[in-house]
């Protein structure tokens, strides 16, 4: 069995722009979201799910790489999850740069699969499961059988999504603009996509557009519900459409197993119950649904020869 979690960081990084130099990596620049001057600049060198800036990727990746295995002679193997149906060119940029980081070799795994395996679903089984994964970047849906994903779709609606749509709409709804850490603590304290979910309101804070000034208004769970409906809305029809590809077979198997939510978008309230009304399937989230894909990975390079890949 793989060893617990040994690092959680979020996949950000802080550069002061006069000198190209890299000052927090991770949750040390995540808490600067927002609070930087001018020669700071706070970025995600991942975007969507796949490398979108080269060299602050790598350094970040050697950063997570050294800090995860600590002081070591042997380069370790390390197991990098993509996105669903990825280019190969895209799949290259994130072999080499992990290779780059310090890994003597780079395998690579579909988010999906990964999440399966750490839901604790046999994905050798000679049945389909249908998982969506919806993470910080892209939700990723997927059947999977015999070790394969047999029909899979990846799309750019996920957890950043859901904080954008939610800064959007208290922009146009409050005429106040709020940054990505109030909206993220929005949606987790108090958001819901189902009318018969939270009723819950906070007081938030933000600058008004108007005067310019800073303002402190309401927030409640319906403003959400109603700020994430065509997120949501575009997920579950991913979702149909997987549904609608699959062969029959497949999704027989599907109706009686269940759909599997994993991820950190897998706990927004409301998001089960409205899934299982609009596709009419039972809709199952998973037990840690925030750590199933890390620790899917774990169990999979552990056990390459057990894993089809």
């Amino acid at each position: 069995m793989p060893r617990s979690l040994q690092l959680r960081e979020p996949s950000v990084v802080a550069i002061d722009n006069n000198t190209n130099k890299i000052v927090r990596i991770g949750k040390e620049a995540q808490q600067m979201l927002g609070r930087t001057p001018e020669n700071i600049s706070i970025i995600r060198p991942l975007k969507d799910g796949v490398i979108s800036q080269y060299s602050v990727t790598l350094k970040m990746l050697q950063y997570f790489i050294e800090h995860a295995c600590g002081p070591t002679l042997i380069r370790p193997r390390v197991m990098i999850c993509v996105p669903s149906g990825i280019s190969e060119a895209e799949e290259m940029t994130v072999i080499n740069a992990t290779n780059q980081a310090g890994a003597r070799q780079t395998i690579l795994i579909e988010e999906p699969v990964a999440a399966a395996i750490g839901a604790g679903i046999d994905i050798n089984a000679p049945e389909g499961h249908l998982v969506v994964d919806i993470g910080g970047g892209t939700t990723d849906i997927a059947v999977i059988s015999y070790g394969g994903v047999v029909v899979s779709e990846s799309i750019r609606v996920a957890g950043n999504e859901l904080d954008e749509a939610i800064m959007a709409y208290i922009r146009k709804r409050h005429q106040v603009l709020i940054g990505e850490r109030t909206a993220e603590e929005i949606k987790l304290k108090i958001a819901t996509v189902s009318k018969n979910g939270r009723n819950e309101s906070m007081s938030v804070r933000g600058r008004d557009m108007v005067t310019g000034l800073p303002a402190t208004f309401s927030v409640t769970s319906e403003d959400c519900r109603v700020a994430l409906e065509d997120a949501v809305a575009s997920m579950i029809a991913t979702v149909r459409g997987v549904l609608e590809k699959c062969p029959p077979e497949l999704a027989s198997d599907i109706v009686d197993n269940g759909i599997y939510l994993t991820g950190g978008g897998a706990l927004l309230d409301g998001l089960a119950e409205v899934m299982q009304a609009e596709t009419g399937i039972d809709i199952h989230i998973a037990e840690n649904p925030l750590d199933c894909v890390a620790i899917g990975t774990g169990k999979a390079l552990q056990s390459l020869d057990n894993f089809r890949l």
